[in-house]
């Protein structure tokens, strides 16, 4: 018998996973199951808190994450967001750690690596775990001349040398999904054809005078291969979404490279409806090189027990999806697939050891 039940933005039908026994094996104990979440220490490698309300983090004690809080170079500022991840990290030190960023503002003047290495200095000081490099290079900023300044710029080689001395591992977010390229009528996830009806800027479609998707791509490779010592995480699943087998080409080919699936677990069930088995080998193959987070923003702008049961929901979708086999359904696009069921040793790892592998300081 199939009993339907909901989680907020996922349908998942009971029963559909195949046959059960009473008796109890090894294969029973080998998986998670809706029971354990609470139970279970995870960890939320890519969230932004923007405000000082502390409903997140409350919820993470109760849900047993960890989260990381990330600044990024846009409003409300990356001081502000900083500071909010300090005062987090203290008011919660075991639910929450920040990692930083830094201003392009004075790109191209003799001070801007020394002024840089001072800020990020600073914010390791006070407990920094990571620093992001945000999409604006490659996408925004400019030299004086009209040319885009991509990410391999030998400019930017004494800050990542900075980093890699400290070991301190660089987010990257580079490029952007590969629908970021398309008509929004051809793009494959409602999820991006919202994002970019809202933020026509970053619609790569519409400018087409900008570098590609390909041209992003390789000059982060580029990058890699002159820092090959640097502790690399690739956000948003490295802006690889599109093909398990393109990302995982790049993952051979970055020893010191990992990936974190913020905002991209929707286009891995995508990937999971056309070929289940095909993700699930590919989870179970990188199981040391992916990182659990969603992006989830919290600026405040929800009431807090809304942003609580928002928030809830949301990793109880996610948990169904990598523990489970019932069928599912996701609102970012149309179609039914089947939860992956990770065994146990491969979900610890992409929930939590992985995380505090490539972020040391993250679990204490």
């Amino acid at each position: 018998m199939r009993i339907p039940f909901r989680i907020t933005g996922l349908l998942i039908i009971a029963g559909c996973g195949g046959p059960t026994t009473s008796n109890s094996s090894s294969a029973d104990t080998a998986f998670y199951t809706p029971a354990d979440f609470a139970a279970v220490e995870k960890i939320d490698a890519h969230v932004h808190i923007r405000s000082s309300d502390t409903t997140f983090a409350q919820q993470a004690k109760r849900d047993n994450y960890r989260l990381l809080t990330i600044a990024v170079d846009e409003p409300p500022g990356l001081e502000a967001q900083e500071q909010f991840g300090i005062t987090q990290m203290q008011l919660f030190p075991q639910q929450v750690s920040f990692a930083a960023t830094f201003s392009l503002d004075g790109w191209g003047r003799g001070d801007w690596s020394q002024k840089t290495i001072a800020h990020l200095q600073s914010a390791i000081d006070q407990g920094a775990v990571g620093v992001k490099f945000y999409k604006n290079i490659g996408m925004e900023l400019r030299d004086p001349d009209g040319r885009f300044v991509m990410i391999d710029d030998p400019r930017f080689d004494t800050v990542l040398h900075f980093l890699t001395a400290h070991n301190i591992t660089v987010i990257g977010h580079f490029g952007e999904p590969k629908d970021c390229w398309l008509p929004l009528d051809k793009m494959l996830m409602n999820t991006n054809r919202k994002y970019y009806t809202r933020h026509p800027e970053y619609h790569m479609f519409l400018h087409p005078d900008y570098p590609s998707y390909h041209e992003q791509i390789a000059a982060r490779n580029r990058m890699l291969k002159k820092h090959p010592q640097l502790r690399f995480v690739g956000a948003h699943l490295g802006s690889q979404e599109w093909d398990t087998d393109t990302l995982a080409m790049h993952l051979d080919g970055h020893p010191n490279m990992a990936a974190d699936m913020a905002a991209r677990i929707s286009s891995l069930q995508f990937l999971t409806m056309k070929n289940h088995q095909k993700v699930r080998d590919f989870f179970i193959r990188y199981q040391d090189r992916l990182l659990y987070g969603t992006d989830r923003i919290s600026d405040n702008s929800k009431p807090s027990a809304e942003e609580a049961a928002f928030i809830h929901d949301a990793w109880l979708r996610d948990w169904a999806f990598f523990t489970g086999s019932d069928t599912l359904r996701s609102s970012a696009f149309d179609g039914a697939f089947k939860g992956l069921q990770l065994p146990k040793t491969v979900v610890d790892k992409i929930y939590w050891k992985n995380a505090a592998k490539w972020f040391r300081g993250l679990a204490r």
